[in-house]
């Protein structure tokens, strides 16, 4: 999947697909995402207000908000990345402080070939353990 969005953007799709995952209704409330990006809660509602323009959120009248599934798979992309990153870092003896510093930066810029290659790679190592 191609994806050209800012970085901003990927992150807070990325963090709501986070929250969403652990919520039982998979609804994400804005201080949670404020708090987790380092964000004022206004930054937050802009932010908001902008996926759910381009289709990526829904917002309820109660203040919570839902991934669409738009918005969800681009979430899931990032997050795969992020995870994927941070594990081959981890591999090659990144410290996982650095390795988690690190794939946040990388996950943005990185090409689909070259991420897929370190996908192949890390699982190769991990069915090799």
């Amino acid at each position: 999947m191609k994806i050209n969005l800012t970085k901003s953007t990927e992150d807070y799709l990325e963090a709501l697909y986070i929250f969403s995952k652990e919520s039982d209704d998979n609804s994400v409330h804005s201080l949670q995402v404020a708090k987790f990006l380092g964000v004022s809660k206004p930054a937050v509602t802009k932010a908001m207000n902008n996926l759910a323009n381009e289709g990526y959120i829904l917002k309820s009248l109660y203040g919570t908000i839902t991934l669409t599934e738009k918005g969800k798979e681009i979430g899931m992309v990032i997050y795969d990345k992020h995870c994927t990153l941070k594990n081959f870092l981890i591999n090659i003896g990144v410290t996982e402080e650095n390795a988690s510093i690190d794939c946040c930066k990388m996950e943005h810029v990185i090409s689909n070939e070259t991420f897929l290659k370190i996908k192949e790679f890390n699982n190769k190592i991990t069915t090799n353990k």
